[in-house]
């Protein structure tokens, strides 16, 4: 019995700390993941958190945060915690999506003509990129659910739009209070607009200093991807880790119940890829 305590023990601590298994729900992230891939992701390179939430529940707890090993660099294909619709302070309930990072703190991120740059350099397409059509919105048409509210961009025309960086002071008007104002709230802040004056705190204000780093992240499948660009920037403390290796890959829609159909379906090409 001590055996098997031990044993869970370490299984749980391993889970928590080193390595953890999840499953692609959505096609987001394809031809580089398919729904149906499992992966193990590396919780220890952006160092591993102790436990956020009462096991079985959404409500969170004080939790630590080991040093990382580094931080997470572009073309890194990262699970994290959403932190919510572009509108939302935070999501009704924890859930963990995974994107490629495209900008870290401090970059400068833009799409022209669906094609990503950063710092004014051409960022290659990800080998599994995927586009459905070839119809590209035009410049100058808004998609009116686009991160930031107010923009005049979309998905194929977006930005610049600089990745907020800890430490760095952003300006507050009235002209750019829709910008800021959920970014704020999501930094435990409360932030206002009256009349003409913003108001960070309950206090006027019209500089606000940037608490934590963030980074910009897509999906491969760059039509069929709610990312970044629709609900905004990633704080480090939601980063969960790096996905590291396919172990097991199957077609979802066929039921259990189909035994031999639902083994025929495996991906056998695919166990045992690493994630790039």
């Amino acid at each position: 019995m001590e055996g098997l305590i031990f044993a869970i023990v370490v299984a749980l601590l391993l889970k928590i700390f080193v390595v953890e298994a999840y499953r692609i729900p959505t096609g987001s992230m394809e031809n580089t993941l398919l729904v149906g891939d499992f992966l193990l992701v590396n919780k220890f390179i952006y160092g591993s958190k102790s436990l956020q939430y009462l096991p079985f529940t959404d409500i969170s707890i004080p939790y630590f945060q080991l040093p990382p090993l580094r931080r997470p660099q572009r073309g890194d294909v990262v699970v994290f915690e959403w932190p919510g619709d572009r509108d939302q302070v935070k999501p009704p309930e924890p859930v963990n999506y995974i994107k490629r990072c495209v900008g870290t703190p401090g970059d400068t991120v833009q799409v022209i003509d669906r094609v990503v740059y950063v710092n004014s350099k051409l960022v290659p397409y990800p080998a599994g990129v995927k586009f459905d059509t070839y119809a590209i919105m035009p410049k100058g048409y808004p998609n009116p659910q686009i991160f930031p509210e107010g923009s005049d961009w979309n998905e194929d025309y977006y930005g610049p739009i600089v990745v907020p960086k800890k430490g760095e002071i952003v300006h507050l008007s009235k002209s750019d209070f829709l910008r800021w104002r959920i970014f704020i709230d999501r930094e435990g802040h409360t932030c206002d607009l009256r009349d003409t004056t913003v108001y960070v705190d309950n206090k006027p204000a019209t500089t606000y200093i940037v608490r934590n780093n963030y980074y910009f992240m897509m999906g491969d499948n760059r039509e069929n991807s709610l990312d970044s660009r629709f609900w905004g920037f990633v704080p480090f403390k939601n980063i969960v880790g790096e996905a590291m290796i396919v172990y097991w890959s199957w077609d979802p829609n066929i039921p259990f119940y189909s035994i031999f159909s639902k083994l025929g379906s495996v991906r056998w090409g695919r166990i045992g890829m690493l994630i790039k």
